[in-house]
């Protein structure tokens, strides 16, 4: 198993926008492939960092996960709504094996 940990810098004053951004992936990425552990906002301390942790057996099983995420009318329109509001300001991806 694999963990696909996404780091988010976000505009900490569109906090609920990313907020809404998260709850939407919890539909989407458990119907694309992925396990979904979860979407986490700062609470205490750095208010800038936001992560994102999604389980998949494998690397192979990620890439079909990120090709039927492209494919998905919903993934789209999220991507498009972060895109338009503009609270990722910048994000880096890290797989992390599970011990």
């Amino acid at each position: 198993m694999i963990v696909c940990c996404i780091r988010y810098v976000i505009d900490p004053f569109q906090r609920d926008a990313f907020a809404e951004y998260a709850r939407n992936w919890r539909r989407i990425i458990p119907r694309c492939g992925g396990e979904l552990i979860g979407y986490f906002l700062p609470h205490e301390g750095t208010n800038n960092i936001a992560l994102a942790l999604i389980s998949f057996d494998s690397l192979a099983s990620y890439e079909r996960y990120r090709a039927t995420l492209k494919a998905d009318p919903e993934g789209a329109a999220n991507f498009r709504f972060a895109q338009d509001k503009r609270f990722i300001l910048s994000e880096e991806r890290t797989f992390l094996e599970a011990i």
